[in-house]
């Protein structure tokens, strides 16, 4: 990416660098106030993940739990199927790059909203379809898309709940397929509604 030199005497550290501007991807600053934040389950958090980081406009995703009883829950319990909770992504975004309405439809058609079990292979209380609002804008969002679904014929198990508490998942969860070179196995993209 560049150089460092040392021992020139140019500056008062007396260390210049040299950068190669082609390996800078320079982007607008958003505006703080302008972030907004949204929580969606839909099975295993890798692949809920890995589509919302596709997204444009989406700042940053982490992965964690929500929705549960215990405090502080790490994998291992949360994989019990016993504290309430399920594997969830926050999602940090512009919205004037892209809605919650977008976010929304994403959600949906990157999942089976019609599982009631869990998602794919991943069976149990963890793993079901769940949207968590943060407030009335959201939920109203929200129940329009699943309106437009059932309208469809579609029987959407996606329970809507007020944003609870989220618990940031282990290190090792963070961009899982990012960092291992991988695409999910139970997260597929198919469109659901027409524009």
């Amino acid at each position: 990416m560049g150089h460092v030199f040392t021992g020139e005497g140019f500056t008062p550290r007396n260390t210049r660098y040299c950068v190669n501007s082609l390996s800078l991807d320079f982007q607008a600053a958003v505006k703080r106030e302008a972030i907004e934040t949204a929580i969606f389950a839909s099975g295993c958090f890798w692949g809920t993940e890995f589509y919302f980081q596709k997204a444009q406009g989406v700042l940053s995703t982490t992965v964690g739990y929500t929705g549960g009883k215990l405090k502080d829950p790490d994998y291992q319990a949360v994989s019990s199927g016993t504290t309430g909770h399920v594997e969830a992504v926050k999602v940090t975004f512009d919205p004037e790059v892209i809605s919650y309405e977008e976010l929304t439809k994403l959600f949906f058609e990157t999942h089976d909203p019609t599982q009631k079990n869990g998602q794919g292979p991943d069976i149990g209380a963890q793993y079901l379809s769940k949207i968590f609002y943060f407030d009335k804008q959201q939920k109203k969002i929200a129940e329009n898309l699943i309106g437009r679904l059932r309208n469809k014929g579609l029987d959407v198990a996606t329970q809507l709940l007020p944003a609870a508490k989220f618990w940031e998942a282990e290190a090792y969860h963070q961009d899982y397929y990012q960092n291992n070179g991988e695409t999910p196995y139970c997260h597929f993209y198919h469109k659901l509604f027409d524009e």
